[in-house]
């Protein structure tokens, strides 16, 4: 069990799935909407469900929100509901607050306000599918920051029989290898001989600033 308690305000569908995701993986939630049915669908995996209005202050002060270590602001479309759930949730001290939003203006005014962290499910998702479909060669992407991060890819056929030496891909894509596995099916090496040439099956692990990378892969130039 974490020893993190985790605060949903919203309990819609982006609200409702972080709420039970959390509950099913031991963490402590409390859980907060003006709809008893959603409430009570979700009591299950919380530890304290409540019908109520968060924009009440008074409400959330009354169960003891201000014990949480993160609070989540499900509410995406009505911006009334995200400002005063942004701002109760500042004046209660909670020191990092998730809140979502349905558009870039809105995530502006979240920030302003005092958000930590303001999410677009949509727009994430569907950028993400859209890097799926463009990809050739890439495997996974994890964002290290605003600008680092690791991508697992298989070479491309220009890159087989080649040495890493030889194909110099840190002063070409500002990446370095830090792994290499035979195959998908093997366990990764740490230990990467730059001089070892490539072979087809191999899957590459790096870490760097990946967009020249990931550009040339969506596009099909990698070299």
């Amino acid at each position: 069990m974490s020893d993190k308690i985790i605060g949903v305000l919203g309990l819609g569908v982006f609200g409702s799935t972080i709420a039970k995701e959390l509950g099913e993986n031991d963490y402590d939630v409390i859980a907060v909407d003006k709809n008893l049915v959603d409430v009570e669908r979700i009591e299950p995996y919380v530890v304290q469900g409540v019908q109520g209005d968060f924009r009440n202050i008074e409400l959330l002060k009354s169960i003891g929100f201000e014990k949480v270590d993160v609070a989540v602001i499900g509410t995406g479309s009505n911006l009334e509901a995200s400002v005063l759930g942004v701002l109760n949730c500042r004046k209660l001290g909670i020191p990092h607050i998730i809140a979502k939003a349905k558009n870039k203006s809105f995530k502006e005014i979240l920030i302003e306000i005092g958000a930590s962290e303001v999410i677009r499910p949509e727009k994430a998702m569907g950028d993400k599918v859209a890097r799926n479909l463009m990809r050739n060669h890439i495997l996974d992407v994890v964002e290290l920051d605003d600008e680092n991060t690791i991508i697992e890819f298989r070479p491309p056929m220009k890159w087989v029989g080649k040495t890493l030496m030889d194909l110099d891909l840190r002063k070409k894509y500002k990446i370095n290898i830090i792994g290499m596995k035979k195959s998908k099916f093997d366990s990764m090496s740490v230990n990467v001989d730059p001089n070892a040439r490539i072979t087809k099956d191999n899957i590459l692990v790096a870490i760097g600033e990946s967009k020249t990378f990931e550009h040339l892969d969506y596009t099909n130039q990698l070299k």
